[in-house]
């Protein structure tokens, strides 16, 4: 399939851009972040030729592509020009109770959304640097030849200036303007201030005294920066007329936030970078073999629940701080070990089309793009993945006890090497090699590859034909296919039946378990126990009610019977609401069935679908 081919079938899947507030992509991801989740076939989004797998973390709709991510992301915003990486579709998702949950989501999204639009550049610009401190090691250049300054400038460049590059991708994620968020960055950075930082030199700001600090290559100052300026920028675009907002707002803003940032957030967030770096060199200083077991052992699992992006900002602000960072250097064997348990996949296993994927995800790896790998082979096949990680962590702790620093922000990766010149880097290269070669042997070995490719493409036990599906609620039984809601009607979700309902009481249509329960309680996710997946949908539109005039009966995880009390809705109020109160029924899965309805009208308990 190409990429406009894949564009076009995952925005049909999803729902179109009426149902997406957000999408952009990482290396290797489209990440989406939807309205109603409870639409999407994660199923059939999975099937599709070019997606390796589907990911759901960090309040994200992850789709796992590969190396050419960007080219479908290219064709999504052809067709949908209105989702423009960064920008929202249509109106922002509905938001229930704020938890420490949720905070900590919405926290992790806007980090990756922060860093993911030039995280090729800067890696690119990180590589560079490690290659030139390679050069000056080897003698090949030395630090005040021509080629050395004009390549480290390039290299530098984007690491010096990073608080303008950090505005701009802020400014764009918190809706802001973005030109303003810049030119305060740039405030930050300016020669005069950055002179200032340097010398510790106290100046005056109408009584004030101001120390100004180093900002060049920080990461939390600006940020914190965008934050304000998100509370701020309403206030004095209210304040002044449209004929003269577009100046007068930008002006005050310089006016209020430039000093601001020197004589309270600036100093704020450096102090708790330096408390940041101080903790994690402290670990590393003081319990190194701990360090390297857990980053080294778990980053991979970091990663997949998308909480790596939380410490991005960290391991950048140790390099601005101390000039170097330990964490790096320990991630590179739990890379590593993924490789290696990919090239033992690709060496053993008889399944054509794994081998394919295993050795290119080798290559890829190796290149510091795990996901591929990780969600293609070694947590698809279970075994390999722990294996890796278990290698991962042996690696991790050499590599710990070797102190060896990163002295630039790279993509951890055998091209990251060069950054890691310095203190301990022959015994942190020792702690990669074992991490590579103890994931490919013992996933060759231990890993269970042709069992796991057979278990795959066996048929399931589960899936006996002959199930029969009872009414979820009372009331008039009504074509799928006359639904407003496009994504239902069209049953691209799958096929199923629609009830307008008499009563506000779901119940379970088969014996199974609870295996999706929104706490709106407006969606309901069954697997029954012969294997069918069952989707019961309460109204259209209804996530927008955020949970009012629904109580969810069950909890995720629950085992029901056919009859159990499932949720219980008040569809008078919800229709009072302006909304529709049709409770749909489908089958996620239903490709696998030969799928009959049984009649129309009146519904009570009676069958209403045959799956065979």
């Amino acid at each position: 399939m190409n990429e406009s081919g894949l564009a076009q079938q995952l925005l049909n899947l999803i729902g179109g851009k009426q149902n997406i507030n957000q999408v952009w992509h990482c290396a290797t991801r489209l990440r989406f972040t939807l309205k109603d989740r409870a639409k999407v076939p994660k199923d059939k989004i999975e099937a599709l030729d070019d997606v390796i797998t589907v990911v759901e973390a960090s309040g994200q709709f992850q789709v796992v592509i590969g190396n050419n991510v960007g080219d479908v992301y290219h064709e999504v915003v052809k067709l949908e020009p209105s989702l423009s990486e960064g920008e929202t579709s249509g109106e922002t998702a509905a938001q229930g109770k704020m938890t420490f949950k949720s905070a900590f989501n919405s926290l992790l999204t806007f980090i990756s959304g922060v860093f993911t639009p030039f995280l090729g550049a800067m890696a690119g610009a990180g590589i560079l640097k490690g290659l030139l401190s390679l050069a000056v090691v080897m003698g090949w250049l030395t630090a005040k030849s021509g080629a050395y300054q004009i390549w480290w400038a390039a290299a530098d460049g984007i690491f010096y200036f990073l608080p303008i590059a950090l505005a701009f991708t802020a400014a764009k994620q918190l809706k802001v303007n973005q030109f303003v968020s810049m030119a305060i960055a740039a405030a930050m950075v300016s020669p005069g201030i950055v002179a200032l930082g340097a010398k510790a030199t106290t100046i005056d700001f109408f009584g004030i005294p101001v120390v100004p600090a180093n900002y060049t290559a920080t990461v939390l100052p600006i940020l914190l920066v965008v934050v304000v300026q998100k509370f701020l920028e309403p206030v004095f675009n209210k304040l002044w007329h449209e004929s003269v907002r577009n100046i007068m707002a930008p002006l005050c803003l310089l006016v209020v936030i430039v000093p601001l940032t020197l004589i309270v957030v600036g100093p704020i967030s450096a102090t708790v970078s330096s408390w940041l770096a101080t903790a994690i060199v402290s670990l590393n200083k003081s319990v190194p073999i701990l360090a390297g077991l857990v980053l080294g052992g778990f980053w991979q699992v970091i990663v997949i629940f998308g909480v790596h992006w939380a410490l991005v900002p960290v391991m950048m602000n140790n390099i601005a701080q101390n000039g170097t960072d330990l964490m790096m250097p320990i991630l590179l064997p739990a890379v590593l070990s993924q490789a290696g348990a990919a090239l033992a996949v690709f060496l053993r296993t008889r399944d054509a089309k794994m081998k394919s994927l295993a050795g290119s995800s080798t290559i890829t790896a190796l290149f510091g793009i795990t996901e591929p790998t990780i969600y293609g082979i070694t947590l698809k096949l279970k075994k390999p993945f722990y294996l890796a990680c278990v290698a991962g962590a042996v690696g991790g702790m050499i590599v710990a006890i070797s102190g060896a620093g990163a002295n630039a922000a790279a993509l951890v990766s055998v091209l990251s090497l060069p950054t890691f010149i310095g203190k301990g880097f022959g015994l942190s290269v020792v702690g990669d090699v074992v991490a590579f070669a103890l994931g490919t042997v013992l996933t060759y070995f231990f890993g269970g590859i042709n069992a796991g490719a057979k278990a795959k493409t066996a048929p399931s036990a589960n899936s006996e034909p002959g199930e029969v599906l009872a009414a979820p609620v009372k009331g008039v039984l009504v074509p799928l296919t006359g639904l407003a809601d496009e994504v239902f009607a069209s049953e691209t979700m799958g096929k199923g039946v629609a009830i307008v309902p008499e009563n506000g009481m779901v119940k379970a249509p088969v014996a199974g378990v609870i295996r999706l329960l929104y706490p709106t309680g407006h969606a309901i996710g069954i697997q029954s126990d012969k294997g069918s997946e069952i989707l019961i949908h309460i109204g259209i539109d209804t996530v927008n009610l955020k949970g009012k005039h629904f109580q969810p009966l069950v909890a995720q995880g629950q085992h029901v019977e056919i009859g159990t009390p499932l949720v219980q809705f008040d569809h008078e109020a919800i229709e009072k609401e302006g909304y529709e109160s049709t409770v749909m029924m489908i089958v996620t899965n239903s490709d696998q069935y030969q799928i009959a309805t049984l009649g129309q009208g009146a519904t009570d308990d009676r069958p209403v679908m045959t799956l065979a």
